[in-house]
């Protein structure tokens, strides 16, 4: 099963070697396309203004981001969060940019160009010649623009999860996806392949209840039970 990361930043402008900096970003983790429930979010102190057009964009003042953590603070968490999986992006070289100037600045190492998968390559792959922005991908494929009014890396992150699995075959090939995990939980059911629960369900009966159960099946059903096949402690003979 494959995961990856689908991240989007907001930042104060263009360029982080001109001074600009990135101030929110936005993960969700997907396993074979699909969104698993699983994000990472943070805004972050720029530590310096807000030029007007950016805050138009995004809508984060200076103010509203003044006492948030600095990139550093929450650098590791993010780290731990990526993990070693390949990371999903729109115009991946602008947030690849940013996020790496961040991680290199505060001593951490980069995300390598090979571990990025830019989508609006893929999408003027797809439709050459045509206006590809993120929005203009949602409206193609008929994804709902309505949990925003501007862009915030969370919120795009979804968006873009939802894009991305269009880019890759749309529905069909989630379907497909299902299909084929259905088919490897029935192939390692019929193996037995599944081994010990890591955490064991508990009881739905009472301590008493059980000791009751027991009696009953020691004393009727004997060792014809068929619930001897089970090794539940509390029908094992008793020691001599």
């Amino acid at each position: 099963m494959a995961r990856e990361i689908i991240l989007d930043t907001e930042t104060t402008g263009f360029d982080p070697k001109t001074g600009d900096r990135l101030v929110e970003i936005g993960c969700i983790e997907v396993v074979d396309y699909m969104p698993t429930g699983r994000s990472f979010h943070e805004y972050c102190d720029p530590l310096r203004d807000m030029p007007a057009e950016a805050e138009k964009v995004h809508g984060l003042s200076a103010a509203f981001l003044t006492g948030k953590p600095k990139f550093h603070e929450i650098a590791d968490k993010f780290l731990e969060f990526v993990g070693d999986s390949v990371v999903v992006a729109h115009n991946a070289s602008f947030d690849r940019s940013f996020v790496n100037f961040e991680l290199e600045k505060c001593g951490r190492p980069p995300l390598p160009e090979e571990r990025w998968v830019d989508t609006l390559a893929m999408a003027k792959k797809r439709f050459p010649g045509m206006y590809n922005s993120l929005d203009a991908l949602c409206k193609r494929f008929k994804i709902s623009l309505d949990s925003r009014d501007k862009h915030g890396a969370l919120i795009d992150s979804h968006l873009l999860a939802e894009v991305y699995l269009e880019l890759q075959g749309g529905k069909e090939r989630a379907l497909e996806l299902t299909h084929a995990v259905a088919a490897t939980a029935v192939s390692a059911a019929r193996a037995g392949g599944y081994g010990a629960r890591p955490r064991p369900l508990p009881f739905r009966s009472t301590e008493a209840e059980r000791a009751v159960h027991a009696d009953w099946v020691k004393s009727t059903l004997k060792d014809k039970a068929v619930w001897l096949k089970f090794d539940l402690p509390e029908l094992a003979p008793a020691a001599e």
